[in-house]
């Protein structure tokens, strides 16, 4: 309170940190939803038809993984199976559940779990980026990348700051 019995404006205290793009923050918004409905790692949804293929992701779809208390491995994978493929789907769970454990490398799933029900056909995959030699500016490390995609993208990321000269400028207008 001031002399004169007003009370005193309250003060502002700085804000801490840094501003962030929204680019770093749709990982986090993305991780706690798939969290919340049972999975620990998204890319065994986005990749389900690489980690069972083509044949067996067209006919299933990963529900959640369920682990014991406390632990993150001998979990129980859900699956999402389209009606009469269930039978089949039985028969191949060790095979299932070795190609999920090898996507996470470690034994992560110890069975599975069938629910019969609808599954959304899997959305087309684009055809990964042409395989063109990389620059010899930018170094023999993303020669020996394997994954197309992985490899792809590094290299726009390694061109992009190639051609970036000096300090960029961020929302610069000339009046």
């Amino acid at each position: 309170m001031s002399k004169r019995g007003v009370p005193a404006p309250p003060v502002e205290k700085p804000r801490g940190g840094r501003a962030r793009a929204v680019s770093e923050l749709v990982p986090d918004i993305g991780r706690a939803a798939f969290r919340r409905f049972g999975f620990v790692q998204s890319a065994v949804v986005s990749r389900w038809a690489e980690i069972v293929g083509a044949r067996y992701a067209g006919v299933s779809a990963p529900e959640s993984i369920r682990f014991p208390h406390g632990q993150r491995s001998g979990g129980t994978l859900n699956l999402v199976v389209r009606g009469a493929h269930a039978p089949m789907m039985q028969h191949i769970a060790p095979e299932i559940i070795e190609r999920v454990n090898r996507f996470f490398g470690y034994d992560a799933v110890a069975k599975l779990q069938f629910r019969q029900g609808d599954v959304p056909a899997p959305a087309p995959r684009k055809a990964p980026p042409s395989l063109k030699p990389v620059p010899v500016e930018l170094g023999a490390s993303l020669r020996t990348i394997a994954d197309p995609e992985l490899k792809a993208v590094l290299e726009a990321l390694a061109m992009g700051v190639a051609a970036t000269r000096g300090t960029p400028q961020v929302g610069t207008t000339e009046e």
